[in-house]
């Protein structure tokens, strides 16, 4: 695991373990280091780092291939397993007799709630919105937060990342997306006075932190990637007052049962 920002994110088991590997591969589709580069992450340790692209990890397999007889470092923004494609790769390993070692590190699931002041054991079932499409625009992300609220609990909505192209999702278009749907479904469950919660570059030395309105957060900059969205279920009295303090977030918030 990489971490969420840079490359002083790795731990120091992590950074051995690169060092001593015969081949290192990264992959950075499902997630990428947004505060360094890949040269920097090769200068810090001292080896060559071979990106790979999903199909060559998906479908050819090469760490797989490459692990029969060589000690392979397989590199992954965040920390491991997080992504179903990880899981994958890992149970492979296993089935073919191949001796595995996940070394974790920095996770969104874990820094998001930290950083703002919400509890993580208070949180549902994480969601992801996706980049819509011509003929795909699923309404899954918004019933995810709709069975969460219904038991209180909070909601961590990730955005997607399509890094062959570039394209970064941002929370203004994620929360559109989610008005979009409430247009559609009128169920009540992202209003444009909803609470939201915004994180921007996590794990960086200045992350931001922004709670408001949806309609208030919709018209609000908040600079480069990575983004996600928090959407509050029940808040404590203690998760109130963090989101105030720590995002900002109106304090109106503070007077609600």
């Amino acid at each position: 695991g990489l971490g969420l920002y840079d490359e002083k994110d790795i731990s120091l088991n992590g950074l051995e373990a690169i060092k001593s590997a015969d081949v290192v591969y990264a992959e950075f589709y499902t997630a990428r280091l947004f505060g360094g580069d890949l040269k920097s992450l090769e200068s810090l340790a001292g080896v060559t780092i071979n990106i790979l692209r999903r199909e060559e990890v998906e479908e050819d397999n090469l760490p797989i291939k490459q692990a029969e007889n060589n000690d392979v470092a397989f590199l992954t923004a965040g920390d491991p397993l997080m992504a179903t494609t990880h899981s994958d790769i890992l149970m492979e390993a296993r089935r073919n007799g191949i001796k595995t070692r996940v070394i974790h590190a920095s996770s969104i699931l874990s820094a998001a709630p930290g950083i703002a002041g919400l509890q993580a054991y208070k949180f549902g079932k994480v969601t992801t919105i996706p980049r819509p499409e011509q003929n795909y625009f699923p309404h899954s992300p918004y019933h995810v937060i709709g069975e969460n609220k219904k038991m209180g609990l909070h909601t961590l909505v990730l955005l997607d990342i399509q890094a062959h192209r570039d394209y970064y999702m941002t929370a203004n278009e994620g929360l559109e997306y989610l008005l979009r749907v409430e247009e559609e479904r009128r169920e009540e469950i992202i209003e444009e006075d909803t609470l939201a919660v915004v994180i921007a570059r996590a794990g960086s030395p200045e992350p931001l932190v922004r709670a408001d309105r949806v309609d208030k957060l919709t018209e609000e900059d908040f600079g480069g990637p990575l983004h996600c969205i928090m959407i509050p279920g029940d808040l404590h009295f203690l998760e109130a007052e963090g989101l105030v303090v720590l995002g900002n977030a109106p304090e109106f918030i503070l007077e609600e049962d």
